[in-house]
């Protein structure tokens, strides 16, 4: 039998459909079976629209200036960035370095590097403080924004930011960056081929070539546990990811509570500390060498609860050294 070509081609274009129909209505059916989720509501969505724009579209409600920043920045934040911004050890300085980005030695602060006043506002109040993201109000990452301008001299002390006024504030090295003109370009085939001909070798660790965050500590030269040196200097240098939070001193509590005389205590039992969690101040765990092994090598396994924001050593040798150094280091 003979057609033309307007049959076949609608003779081909019918069978088409009814394939296009037939593969599709299943699925249609599947989906609609789906039981999984639920509709955003107005609150969920509110909770992760909090990106604010150079323009200072998306700021919130609120008020500051940096005379009532100064004292919530030095008990939340200066133990990393020092009391006037100016950076504590190795942590960020925030403050200084105007017109010290051309130089051979630039120092890029909020102040001398930060673009637009508005998203440093949306750093701190995404970011900060450290271990405790996202506990601040509104008002006090208003009043800290104030303070860190008002140190690098952007904004006098008594100048109140607020979602109209913040956006206004000009800073320093705003027209120090440009659009990046350069085409893109497609990525190249990549080899797939020897990748093991030669195995990389680890030389060294972060904290052993001294790139993390320390302070000097002093040791127990009368220790008499039989551990070496060696080890209680090996514990001292894991000591680095702690100090962010806690220090050793009798007294100083920083984001965590002060580790002095730690061994034999209670945990949650520093008066002068009231951060606690509630899974740590209603625990019944006395800090020893054991109870502090299995803690720190996993917080929130040990004790599901916890706040300290910590995702656990897993060498058992950095381990042992550093509940080692703290044993010799914080007795009473």
């Amino acid at each position: 039998m003979f057609v033309s070509d307007k049959v076949k081609t609608k003779i081909t274009m019918t069978s088409y459909l009814f394939l296009v129909l037939v593969l599709i209505s299943p699925m249609s059916k599947a989906v609609e079976k789906l039981t999984l989720g639920q509709p955003a509501t107005a609150a969920e969505i509110a909770g992760w629209d909090i990106d604010i724009r150079p323009d200072g579209k998306g700021l919130p409600a609120g008020r500051g200036n940096a005379i009532d920043g100064e004292d919530m920045f030095i008990k939340k934040c200066a133990s990393c960035h020092g009391e006037f911004a100016e950076g504590a050890g190795r942590y960020p300085v925030l403050a200084g370095g105007i017109n010290s980005l051309n130089t051979h030695d630039p120092v890029k602060t909020v102040g001398s590097y930060w673009p637009y006043a508005t998203t440093a506002f949306d750093y701190i109040r995404r970011a900060m403080p450290f271990g405790h993201a996202q506990s601040l109000s509104n008002d006090e990452v208003y009043s800290m924004t104030a303070y860190i301008l008002y140190s690098n001299d952007i904004i006098e002390d008594d100048f109140e930011l607020n979602q109209n006024t913040l956006a206004l504030v000009e800073m320093p090295n705003r027209n120090g960056f440009i659009k990046d003109a350069r085409p893109d370009v497609p990525m190249g085939e990549p080899c797939m081929k020897n990748c093991l001909a030669k195995m990389p070798v680890v030389t060294g660790k972060a904290r052993q070539v001294d790139v993390t965050p320390d302070e000097e500590l002093s040791t127990n030269d009368d220790d008499s546990s039989g551990d070496s040196d060696a080890d209680v200097s090996q514990g001292k240098a894991v000591f680095g990811q702690c100090i962010a939070c806690h220090s050793i001193a009798k007294g100083e509590n920083k984001m965590g509570p002060s580790l002095y005389a730690l061994f034999d205590r209670k945990a949650g039992g520093v008066a002068s500390f009231s951060n606690y969690s509630a899974a740590m101040s209603s625990s019944d765990t006395v800090w020893s060498a054991t109870s502090l092994s299995q803690f720190l090598s996993s917080p929130q396994g040990y004790m599901p609860g916890t706040s300290m924001p910590f995702g656990g050593i897993k060498d058992a040798d950095d381990l042992s050294d550093l509940i080692e150094f703290l044993r010799t280091t914080t007795a009473n």
